[in-house]
């Protein structure tokens, strides 16, 4: 028991040391997990071969994550995306595996431990991909979702690997036999023939397709009149559990499982509980998970053959980045969609630790050869958020396109601009079509711009951050220009950019937080709408009225306190420096200091004087009485 505390203790203290610090440092939260597990492991010594049970305990997490990757994701999105799960992720294993068992043959390995290590290389990490893309948002992107459906492939392909691996055994295929007779673990499938285990690996996905439709409703529904928040997560863990073992049970992925699980809960009223109730666990199973893997790296292996096992690992990395780039092109990915593509995928994963252990159990690959493949792979994946780091860098400056339309040609100029019609443009278009003005909207997702057409709405597809586009669209005569993107630096690009052409056009420009306010106000925006603030204030004013306050009373309240923020918030730019945060800004820390004191202490006293003088009866009542 003693030596459990302190292995917990060391691997949270690493976490909790790492992981900020490389979040603040902009290397992310994968990269600093990886880093911890290196120090706690090969640096220091502090754990040693438990690492290998834990990491199997670990990529639980994995399944977690999938899970929650499909209550985000509907049926509908699924079927969209079935174009890129048999093309793009078909093409990806087979011709990555194809390319990787060449170079081995090319090295002098033997065809059937060649074609192994083909396999187990055309997997990527779906636990440091998946996580990165959310962490960084870039999930819902063209390059994001074409990243998504190539490891959702990957996952379905394991299962055809891991049955294909005992085949080479020896380079023999009767030796088969004598393989599969020597697996013992719990299985429904073991010793069915063919059409046996179709048939009930069919009725498994059926099982959770049915259950998720059918039966988690009413559970959910009881569970949730107990009143019991723990009776909800334990409800919600058996679930992926469960799952997780049935599809163990007849040799599927559990992570295929629980992906599918979580697609046939995506319209549930209870997915934003089950959300809730997963995302811990999910967030430290995986966080111990990259622990293990940078734990595990054998820097002694590493230290005999330096130059070999790096010079491997850039090979391997280099060969997976061609074939995805050249997929890229296929499929027409362009700009920062297809550096993302390329560059999210071209480590191994963690299914490789799999295949490789399968490899030696069944005598396919010798066990030395399978230390410095599993280093290989482990070397790979902690390079991954290096990646994601120069794809930062190297599309800094390009703009997202659409690689399946081309931009539409503006042909009308109206008195108003809007460029991004999400949730926050439709209501500024909606209101302006309503009082009879005319628009002219824009925005870079197809997917918005079709939305709007169906319901008769016009709109343009295009990128608003290029020059000609504005200027097809009427920026030299119109009076209004709405900023209402979704990518804060091409807001604040568009914004500078029509200050510089048109001093005197009306700029509104939608913000995130109080430093992407700044960032526009220094652009040249004359109005700047804070997408949180507005919805605040008028919740605030009902809070006054439930209080008891009139609605007179509450709304002048509300008004003035939001002249009283903008005013502040005027003050505070002007001794805003992007360069410096805004902690490490002492002139702005002491300017902040004053503001919110004179703003608590005058507030009160000053919107009385102005209800006071708005309502002279209720004084003159008040003093009759």
């Amino acid at each position: 028991m003693d030596s459990f505390f302190l292995q917990a203790t060391i691997y949270l203290a690493a976490a909790v040391i790492a992981v900020p610090i490389a979040k603040r440092i902009g290397l992310g939260s994968v990269l600093g997990y990886l880093i911890a597990g290196v120090v706690i492991g090969p640096v220091t010594g502090l754990v040693g071969n438990e690492t290998k049970d834990l990491q199997h305990f670990a990529e639980f997490g994995v399944v977690m994550m999938l899970f929650i990757v499909g209550l985000e994701l509907e049926p509908r999105a699924l079927w969209d995306m079935r174009h890129r799960l048999v093309g793009l992720g078909g093409l990806q294993v087979s011709l990555t595996t194809l390319a990787i068992t060449a170079a081995f043959l090319i090295f002098g390995q033997i065809w059937y431990v060649a074609l192994a290590i083909g396999l187990t290389f055309a997997l990527s990490s779906t636990a440091i991909v998946v996580q990165t893309l959310n962490e960084k948002n870039l999930m819902q992107s063209q390059g994001g979702r074409s990243a998504f459906s190539v490891l959702l492939t990957q996952d379905i392909a394991v299962i055809p690997m891991l049955a294909l691996v005992p085949l080479l055994a020896l380079g023999d295929f009767k030796n088969f036999a004598s393989h599969k007779g020597g697996h013992h673990s719990m299985s429904l499938v073991e010793g069915l023939p063919g059409w046996g285990v179709t048939l009930v690996t069919l009725g498994a996905v059926a099982a959770v397709i049915l259950i998720g439709v059918y039966c988690t409703r009413p559970i959910f529904a009881f569970i949730a009149r107990s009143r019991l928040p723990e009776m909800f997560t334990a409800i919600a863990l058996l679930l992926v559990v469960g799952i997780a073992l049935l599809m163990t049970v007849v040799g599927l992925s559990p992570a295929l499982g629980a992906f599918l699980a979580g697609v046939v809960l995506a319209n549930s009223e209870f997915r934003h509980e089950l959300e809730s109730d997963i995302q811990p666990f999910k967030g430290l199973l995986l966080g111990l998970f990259f622990i293990t893997v940078g734990a595990g790296i054998n820097f002694a292996i590493l230290a005999e053959n330096l130059v070999g096992v790096i010079g491997m690992t850039l090979t391997v990395m280099a060969i997976k980045g061609a074939v995805l780039a050249g997929l890229g092109l296929l499929f027409k990915l362009k700009g920062r969609d297809q550096w993302l593509f390329v560059l999210s995928l071209a480590q191994a994963g963690e299914f490789g630790f799999v295949m490789l252990s399968t490899t030696v159990q069944t005598n396919v690959i010798p066990y030395t050869l399978s230390q410095q493949l599993s280093l290989i792979v482990a070397l790979s994946m902690l390079l991954t958020p290096l990646l994601f780091i120069v794809y930062e860098r190297l599309t800094k400056n390009m703009d997202e396109a659409d690689p399946d339309h081309a931009e539409d040609e503006i042909d009308e100029q109206g008195t108003v601009i809007i460029v991004g019609i999400g949730r926050f443009g439709q209501i500024v278009n909606r209101l302006a079509l309503a009082v009879g003005i005319k628009t002219v909207v824009i925005d870079h997702k197809i997917d918005q711009i079709d939305a709007m057409r169906k319901f008769g709405v016009k709109g343009y597809f295009g990128d608003p951050t290029r020059p000609e586009l504005m200027h097809a669209a009427g920026l030299e005569h119109a009076k209004i220009l709405v900023v209402a993107v979704d990518d804060r630096g091409a807001a604040n690009k568009l914004v500078s950019y029509a200050r510089s052409k048109r001093p005197d056009i009306f700029i509104i420009a939608r913000a995130y937080d109080r430093n992407h306010v700044y960032e526009l106000f220094h652009a040249g925006a004359n109005e700047i709408v804070r997408e949180s603030f507005d919805s605040s204030l008028r919740a605030g004013k009902y809070m006054l009225q439930g209080m008891g306050w009139t609605e007179f009373d509450a709304d002048r309240a509300r008004e003035h306190f939001f002249e009283a923020d903008r005013h502040a918030l005027a003050e505070l730019a002007e001794q805003w420096d992007p360069n410096v945060p805004n902690l490490q800004n002492k002139a702005y820390v002491e300017k902040a200091k004053a503001v919110n004191e004179d703003l608590y202490t005058s507030f009160l006293s000053n919107l009385t004087q102005v209800l006071e003088a708005e309502n002279p009866s209720a004084d003159e009542d008040e003093k009759e009485g």
